[in-house]
């Protein structure tokens, strides 16, 4: 599955890009038709803690899955973003298996 990152309002490093990277490719086993993800990690110029923004939208046939949440960190906001990911991704395959039968 190719990931692709990217940041709005900042330069990130490879290390969260890494870290972006390892946490999406998990999603791999929840949907086997995942065609790509795009991630889009922003930051607000704002004086709120909670200013990092990540979006996760995970392309798979016929449809597209959005998550976004706000943190503190990135690496909160990609935690958030790949468990409820996980969830829909369940949500989409049993719908899936439910049309064929």
């Amino acid at each position: 599955m190719k990931v692709f990152v990217q940041s709005v309002n900042f330069n990130s490093d490879k290390k969260l890009v890494d870290f972006v990277e390892k946490k999406v490719e998990g999603l791999e086993k929840y949907h086997d038709k995942i065609i790509d993800a795009e991630v889009f990690l922003k930051v607000q110029k704002t004086s709120e803690k909670e200013n990092k923004f990540t979006e996760l939208k995970i392309n798979i046939p016929g449809s597209e899955l959005i998550v976004k949440k706000e943190n503190k960190t990135f690496e909160e906001g990609i935690s958030a973003v790949v468990d409820s990911m996980k969830r829909l991704l369940k949500k989409s395959k049993e719908k899936e298996r439910e049309l064929q039968h």
